[in-house]
């Protein structure tokens, strides 16, 4: 998170995050997950070139790091954002029919770090490799779980 905000340091409101998608058990990674990652890396090539986010692979899947705007009014994401979580969930399923393994349920969790509080996490979501996968839902609660988990005032910076 640190090397993200040094490389764009956060405007005055923003408030840096990471939604992980997260295997229960297992790999979700390229090497085990190949089908999905091409979705994925299909999705990522199409985002908006204007767009803050850092993308980190891991053997447990993969991370977002973003920005959202906090303000008086809430907390905004971006919704090129919040498509891309939805993808990612959606690819991992679609790897699962084509093949990939395992087929373990993912989590969906959003953390912040902060230097009074240090590290906050919450799993706000558990999908398996067949359910259905609402963008809707997906973004409903990636914002009521940023909400309590950025300080509204902290993105004044």
């Amino acid at each position: 998170m640190h090397r993200f905000e040094r490389n764009r340091p956060p405007k005055r409101n923003e408030v840096p995050v990471s939604i992980k998608t997260r295997i229960v058990s297992g790999c979700f990674h390229r090497e085990h997950s190949p089908r999905a990652y091409e979705i994925i890396d299909s999705k990522l090539a199409k985002l908006p070139r204007n767009l803050t986010l850092g993308f980190e692979e891991h053997e447990s899947g993969p991370e977002l790091l973003v920005y959202v705007a906090a303000a008086a009014a809430g907390v905004t994401l971006a919704a090129s954002v919040i498509n891309l979580v939805t993808a990612i969930i959606k690819a991992r399923s679609e790897g699962v029919k084509k093949g990939d393994r395992p087929n373990e349920p993912i989590e969906l969790i959003v953390r912040r770090v902060d230097d009074r509080r240090g590290l906050r996490e919450e799993t706000i979501l558990r999908v398996g490799a067949g359910d259905r996968v609402d963008s809707q839902v997906v973004a409903k609660k990636l914002i009521a779980s940023l909400e309590k988990l950025v300080d509204r005032d902290q993105g004044d910076r």
